[in-house]
């Protein structure tokens, strides 16, 4: 039976989450939880100047509220540069490694030559057979110098656990760096220690990626470790086919939460971003992801980020949600939200509101009619709802039948205006698109009656009345009666 795995996401905190990083964080956790693994969390924070802390913070946040527990603290690669750098001297020890003195001049002149040529740039190695002399001299005068590797002879061959078998000749893999003249260690060499030290047995990451493995390889074969098997994730395109970014409306993790996004929808989503579960299906709750995942499901074709199906998923997901449920996260979202309202209210207002909107920002947003009369009425819809004094006729006949019922629920509401309709000879429609604009001032919302019902006689009546006196609008003047004579 084989072992359990143990899988690692490791971002650099050089900016906040985002969608691809969630998605192979997503991919990572999945993996392992359905096979009883490790999940595992390591910020590669080397590149001081770029790191920041509260991208750190928004890191944590962001996988927390994703619901993407990992096991154990967070692993901190700056932490951990004894250990990278004393693999470095092994290296050297080893005559796996070497010194290298070429100035940044002479690199760059390497680089036009091969440009001229027409051929694709590898260092020269001009310094992987320095004497012991030479290299002692260049040590005297204290002149500055990286290590590189030093690539053996033939060729390097893993199987992917999306791209297949891929195979590169170790000529194609020039002597690369593994510390630099600062004395820090490079990505290459750092992920291949770090990774062998936690026992990492699978390494899931972006196919940007695909390029570095051939070369940690080596590094993990110079050194005598166990190498992981690789799964290297499709890139995730923008509506332009271009690598997603902010211009695509793709933002950190922290936004969508910001936006009203539900987790478990953005999972969701995110797992259908290259996964294919081979079905129909498209809704999917995490334990369902859990049950259903498999890494060899995972196409090769890069996935094309759409942000009207992620709307759409999540208005799937928020209508099989409570309205306690969305009322806790509206809470988290924003406290202050109808904090003097009725909380029984509170939460049928988002019963009926779950199931029409897309995202809580939108029923924050778009609920206002529920807790207050409307001040101004859509110009359009007036125009078109409310065009004359024929309109205010009926809107009079049905406020004062209103005035008149025993029972006001829906039924009621509903039989009394399509009565009124008939007998005068109108569609429903027409009085029913009138009598929404003046209970809400919108030309859309939930059914008409509902929100009738449950705002009560008092306030419907009182909102017919005053959008008698504002309808038609100044600039749609009342049709005027001829004066006598």
């Amino acid at each position: 039976m084989a072992a359990a795995p143990r899988v690692r996401f490791a971002p650099s905190p050089t900016g906040e989450l985002h969608l691809g990083g969630a998605r192979t964080a997503l991919f990572n956790y999945l993996f392992a939880r359905q096979s009883g693994g490790k999940f595992y969390l390591r910020i590669e924070d080397t590149d001081v100047k770029r790191s920041k802390r509260q991208y750190v913070d928004q890191m944590f946040d962001g996988l927390k509220w994703l619901n993407l527990d990992w096991d154990g603290p967070a692993v901190f690669q700056s932490g951990r540069s004894e250990f990278h750098l004393d693999t470095v001297q092994k290296l050297l020890t080893e005559g796996n490694a070497y010194r290298c003195f070429c100035t940044v001049e002479e690199l760059k002149k390497e680089r036009e030559k091969a440009a001229r040529s027409g051929e694709g740039y590898g260092y020269s190695g001009k310094c992987r057979n320095l004497t012991v002399e030479k290299i002692q001299l260049r040590l005297n005068r204290a002149d500055p110098f990286c290590f590189r590797i030093r690539i053996p002879e033939g060729e390097v061959a893993f199987h992917d656990r999306i791209y297949g078998l891929i195979t590169v000749s170790n000529r194609e893999i020039d002597d690369f760096i593994i510390q630099r003249t600062d004395g820090t260690p490079t990505y290459n060499m750092t992920v291949v220690v770090d990774d062998s030290d936690m026992k990492i047995t699978h390494v899931v990451r972006g196919d940007d990626h695909l390029t570095n493995t051939p070369k940690q390889i080596v590094i993990y074969q110079l050194l005598g470790r166990s190498t992981p098997e690789f799964a290297h994730l499709p890139m995730i395109l923008g509506p332009d086919k271009r690598r997603l970014s902010k211009r695509h409306g793709a933002l950190g993790v922290h936004e969508f939460r910001k936006m009203g996004y539900l987790p478990n929808a953005l999972l969701n989503y995110l797992a259908l971003l290259g996964w294919n579960p081979d079905t129909e299906q498209e809704v999917f709750e995490p334990s369902e992801l859990m049950e259903t995942f498999r890494l060899e499901q995972i196409q090769k074709k890069a996935a094309v980020y759409d942000e009207k199906k992620l709307k759409w998923m999540n208005g799937q997901h928020m209508a099989g949600r409570s309205a306690a449920d969305l009322w806790e996260r509206i809470q988290d979202m924003a406290p202050e939200w109808r904090a003097n309202v009725d909380k029984d209210y509170l939460l049928n207002v988002l019963d009926v509101q779950k199931k029409r909107l897309k995202t809580l920002l939108e029923i924050m947003e778009n609920s206002d009619f529920f807790f207050v009369d409307p001040s101004v009425y859509d110009e359009k819809t007036a125009r078109k709802r409310w065009k004359d004094r024929s309109t205010s006729e009926l809107i009079t006949s049905y406020a004062e039948r209103l005035t008149q019922l025993e029972e006001w629920d829906q039924e009621t509401l509903e039989s009394e205006l399509r009565q009124l309709a008939a007998e005068r000879g109108v569609k429903s429609s027409s009085l029913i698109h009138a009598a929404r604009l003046a209970m809400t001032g919108v030309p859309k919302g939930p059914s008409l009656f509902l929100l009738m019902e449950m705002l009560g006689s008092e306030t419907c009546i009182r909102r017919l009345e005053t959008a008698l006196r504002k309808l038609p609008s100044s600039s749609h003047p009342r049709q005027e009666e001829p004066s006598a004579g």
